[in-house]
């Protein structure tokens, strides 16, 4: 974090927030954003305001690498009610429909979830900030309009029942990018032939950051009291929301090259795809794309006065 003058500072990395419920994930962001005194900010992923847990802030040039985030896979612990189908497919909307639960077994539990798992299809819910024809369509349903929408696949990689009563589910899932759970929530609902809605929500992981530990906003609030450099030790590098990707260390000449967006031959590079690009002094210095050619071009240059 450096120094721009007074109450200003160029403030760049990875915060992990705990939003809490009854929030927007934008008015989550805006909150970090004014802590920080950042000039830019993005999370990378929204949560519904009833949903709580992990939303991935990016501050400053961690805002460049956002974009690889949103295409993560995540994991939520969720809790939905059988017998019970509202306007929203959670807890904030207005019930349509009630069924009475009957009597059903662990094996029909099981093979309903297990018809979920893997690739499907899904129809974004009309309570969504997916757009049609340029308006998006939690507008058009709060106007009581609802529009045609195409089938969107998505993975889920676990889906699993942790506890139950009656009329009450407890799930941990773990899916692709673009998943609705308040969907899939309500299609397993119908497949057991009660409906269902979703009463509560947690995002647990967004990957590579699995269980990780997290501040809420409160928290956050008793750092900045302390000064920006006690909120600056909140945050993570920027290089780690990319673990696991394939890196290479560049030498000084070529790091001039790279940073002047000219493409390099790196000893030593993948021969196909992305990795992270780090200094001489493993300072990383942004992310690469390899051509067909060998070399490789620049694809999100960092850019950190130190």
């Amino acid at each position: 974090m450096t120094h721009k003058g007074v109450g200003q500072w160029d403030v760049s990395g990875i915060l992990l927030l705990d939003k809490p419920a009854g929030m927007t994930s934008n008015r989550a962001l805006q909150a970090v954003k004014r802590l920080f005194n950042a000039r830019k900010a993005g999370h990378t992923g929204s949560l519904d305001p009833l949903a709580t847990g992990l939303l991935v802030i990016c501050l400053g040039e961690a805002t460049k690498v956002s974009g690889y985030l949103l295409e993560a896979d995540k994991h939520y612990r969720t809790t939905c009610r059988l017998g019970v189908k509202t306007t929203t497919a959670d807890a904030d909307g207005d019930i349509i429909e009630s069924r009475p639960v009957g009597p059903y077994s662990a094996t029909s539990i099981q093979r309903v979830l297990q018809s979920f798992c893997g690739r499907i299809a899904q129809i974004p819910p009309m309570y969504s900030a997916v757009k049609h024809e340029g308006q998006r369509l939690y507008k058009l349903a709060r106007a009581g309009m609802e529009v045609a929408r195409e089938p969107r696949e998505v993975i889920i990689h676990k889906l699993e029942l942790v506890q139950r009563s009656e009329d009450t589910w407890v799930l941990d899932i773990k899916c692709s990018k673009g998943t609705y759970v308040r969907t899939l929530i309500e299609d397993i609902g119908e497949a057991m032939g009660y409906g269902a809605h979703v009463t509560g929500l947690r995002r647990l992981g967004v990957a590579p950051f699995e269980a990780p530990e997290m501040i809420d906003l409160d928290g956050l609030a008793r750092y900045a009291r302390q000064g920006p450099e006690a909120l600056a030790r909140r945050l993570l590098p920027i290089d780690s929301a990319l673990a696991g990707w394939p890196s290479v260390c560049v030498d000084e000449a070529s790091v001039f090259y790279l940073k002047a967006g000219q493409a390099v031959q790196i000893p030593g590079a993948p021969t196909q795809g992305k990795a992270r690009l780090y200094d001489q002094y493993r300072k990383f210095i942004g992310l690469g794309r390899v051509l067909d050619d060998g070399r490789v071009a620049p694809e999100r240059i960092i850019r950190i006065r130190s």
